[in-house]
């Protein structure tokens, strides 16, 4: 078996022997469409098969068919049970419900919270204040598939599209989304559509794995990826093949670690603002469940690249990583930058002098580049 078999993003899932699931984001665009085609159809597709951003096509169960016609309109609702595969996901078994109504023509499609699932109510999220808690790549994953069942059955793709989940409120309280802002339930997340597992020994034995790939490969330049948007930016940047890309997740210190002992000549490391801020603050367990964005030390840090006091204090009540960022940004204060270079700095300090030069990007939501180190 060659290098390319054994290594890179693909074959770390595969060597951790977990079985992947699926994100709320797909189980909604999953009740979506069918609850759209028996709005159009009179009858409901079971199994409903949905596109995801990578081109894999799964098929979900229905667990809830409704359709009904009020006063003047009908309406359908579909309910997918979410599976997340051996992820220890606090929304694994979760009802996610999609319930569709015809808009006016030119409405475009129009998101609405459902119960279960949160509004946003303070700022610094991908979402403008009031919106309901669906993420922006599952919106988009929802119109594309709106589109396609309209063009196939003769619809105009204007509708409003109200995302529930069963319990949604109650499941919120295991998660960060109150200290977000997010007040009545749940978000509907989702970047691939894939819940990739973690079991932490597996997941950085994995890890382990890829680096001893890429270097029987002979290659000299690898990168740990937070995730695949930040996967996406390291091989715009530099080119790179698939088995040089480690997919560290939120275990930076075991790549640092790995790669201390077993060097290879260039480490990229790449992540999203917030994950990488932690790494620059002295965490190398990113998961937010073991480290939070620490505010205060990026007001200090943004001090050192000019920031005022006023800027500082800001900084320290900002809701998200995202938003002491954009702060810094409409003030011409480089904070990603800073944040990229003292997140080299720690991991600089994490390898001991071993013959590896490391860069660092930072990058924001939509895979946009804001900071280097």
């Amino acid at each position: 078996m060659n290098a390319e078999a054994r290594g890179g993003r693909s074959a770390q899932l595969k060597h951790t022997g977990l079985r992947p699931g699926w994100t709320t984001g797909s189980c909604a665009t999953a009740a979506t469409t069918a609850a759209y085609t028996a709005l159009l159809t009179g009858d409901f597709p079971d199994p409903v098969t949905i596109i995801l951003p990578k081109g894999q096509t799964p098929a979900f169960a229905l667990a809830v068919e409704e359709l009904t016609a009020g006063p003047g309109e009908a309406v359908a609702t579909a309910g997918v049970v979410k599976d997340a595969g051996d992820d220890p996901d606090v929304t694994h078994g979760a009802l996610v419900r999609s319930t569709v109504r015809r808009l006016p023509p030119g409405s475009g499609v129009v998101f609405r919270a459902g119960p279960g699932v949160g509004t946003v109510t303070l700022p610094g999220l991908p979402l403008d204040v009031g919106e309901p808690a669906v993420n922006p790549v599952p919106r988009q994953l929802m119109r594309e598939h709106v589109e396609r069942v309209a063009a196939e059955h003769g619809g105009t793709g204007d509708v409003e599209i109200t995302v529930s989940v069963d319990h949604g409120e109650e499941i919120a309280r295991s998660t960060w989304n109150g200290r977000l802002g997010i007040l009545g339930g749940l978000s509907i997340l989702g970047t691939t559509g894939v819940v990739v597992p973690y079991s932490c020994s597996a997941w950085i034995d994995s890890i382990r794995r890829g680096v001893d790939v890429a270097r029987a490969a002979g290659l000299t330049h690898v990168a740990g990826c937070t995730g695949s948007t930040s996967e996406k930016t390291v091989v715009s940047e530099y080119g790179l093949p698939d088995i040089a890309l480690l997919d560290m997740g939120d275990f930076a210190g075991a790549v640092l670690k790995y790669v201390r002992r077993h060097p290879v000549p260039r480490l990229t490391i790449c992540g999203g603002f917030a994950k990488l801020s932690k790494l620059a603050a002295g965490h190398l367990d990113l998961h937010s469940a073991r480290s939070q964005v620490d505010k205060p030390f990026l007001a200090d840090l943004a001090r050192t690249g000019g920031a005022n006091e006023e800027l500082a204090s800001r900084i320290t009540t900002a809701n998200t990583g995202l938003e002491a960022l954009r702060l810094c940004e409409a003030a011409g204060v480089p904070l990603g930058d800073l944040v990229a270079a003292r997140a080299r700095d720690e991991a600089l300090s994490v390898l001991r002098g071993a013959p590896v030069e490391v860069d660092v990007i930072c990058i924001d939501r939509a895979g946009v580049v804001v900071g280097r180190g």
